[in-house]
């Protein structure tokens, strides 16, 4: 298998430990070999995300060995419009679980022994476990703010958790210099493509469980590591014919970070630059998206909307949430709020599904 570069398009062994391609490009994996979709190429032995090992990109069978009973999780009526898919009913309560799992069984497949990650919390705890589990050294850089819960987690697999003062980006930023100067195994659910071959399999779960995918899907967009396996899965099952057109995608931002929307309602040709505020949303806190041209290039050729979670919401829509039994942590709180903001703006929103992305015991300060 081969890596492409996503900007100057040579291509590179898979194996490589490099983390980006000469130019600074980052790795992108084919997606048209991949067989179309066919139910019977589900394989119903396996209960996990794996039963869709025919549509992923993946080393032989090593997933067989990484894997926890990731993914297969419930999705369940909230009200009568909007459903919830229950990703944090997973080994370490998010639904990164589904990246990591992934990312790490290529990890293991080219022998790597050690590796860096920055994460805002929960693909730090993801790469953890699965690391843990592979006997792979881990050293996890979180930004200050991060949940102690979270961090705790990190360090409970062993791994080593850095606190970095400042930004999610600044934490970015420290971390990849490390994987420069020492040449590391960055393990990045940004950076490695890997990591969305597991995030594919949210909509092809949907799509099997439900036999259909609900016309709106909210997708909390930070990074985009949700975002952009959805998107890639979604354009596997319109190039199959499995579905006639596209579900209407809408991506979720924290109004105090909101650059893909700043860019959109701008109309402008990068990605802008934005002042990050705080926010209780920190799994979207980013301000500097490191695949910024790729998910906005996915935005305009789906003709996807952003939408911004209003701040003053969140901790609201969260206490709505568990007044119906769903305890989430706040970015998934965000997530309910940017529907309600959704409707405010383009009137009644039905058949929905929202991402119930962490759990809420990991978000508490």
């Amino acid at each position: 298998m081969n890596f492409i570069c996503s900007q100057c398009g040579k291509t590179t062994d898979s194996a490589t430990m490099a983390c980006h391609c000469e130019c600074g490009g980052l790795f992108s994996l084919p997606q048209d070999h991949l067989p179309l979709w066919d139910k019977s190429l589900i394989d119903q032995k396996v209960w996990s995300l794996f039963r869709y090992h025919a549509f992923m990109n993946l080393d032989a069978d090593e997933w067989k060995s990484v894997s926890m009973g990731e993914g297969m999780t419930p999705i369940v009526p909230f009200n009568e419009d909007v459903l919830f898919k229950m990703d944090f009913m997973m080994p370490t309560l998010s639904f990164k679980d589904r990246g990591a799992a992934a990312l790490v069984s290529h990890m293991k497949a080219i022998g790597v022994k050690k590796c860096v990650q920055d994460s805002s919390g929960n693909a730090g705890v993801a790469v953890a476990a699965y690391c843990a589990r592979c006997g792979i050294e881990c050293e996890i850089y979180v930004p200050e703010g991060t949940s102690p819960n979270k961090i705790s987690m990190i360090e409970g697999f062993g791994a080593k958790a850095v606190v970095v003062p400042g930004s999610r980006d600044h934490c970015a930023d420290v971390c990849r210099s490390k994987v420069e100067e020492e040449g590391a195994y960055y393990a990045n659910h940004v950076y490695n493509p890997y990591f969305y071959e597991g995030t594919k399999s949210y909509i092809y779960e949907t799509f099997e469980q439900l036999g259909r995918l609900p016309e709106n899907i909210f997708i909390e967009l930070g990074n985009g590591t949700l975002f952009i396996g959805a998107v890639l899965a979604v354009e596997h099952l319109l190039r199959s014919k499995a579905i006639d057109k596209a579900p209407n995608l809408i991506a979720v931002q924290s109004e105090n970070c909101a650059p893909f929307m700043e860019t959109v309602e701008q109309n402008a040709d990068h990605i802008v630059s934005v002042d990050v505020k705080p926010t209780l949303a920190e799994g979207i806190a980013i301000g500097k998206p490191a695949r910024g041209a790729e998910v906005l290039e996915m935005i305009r050729k789906h003709s996807i909307r952003v939408v911004t979670a209003p701040e003053a919401q969140i901790l609201e829509c969260r206490r709505q949430m568990a007044a119906k039994g769903f305890y989430v942590e706040h970015t998934t709180a965000a997530a309910l709020a940017a529907y309600y903001r959704y409707q405010e703006l383009y009137g009644p929103t039905h058949d929905a599904l929202i991402s119930l992305c962490g759990a809420g015991l990991k978000s508490e300060h």
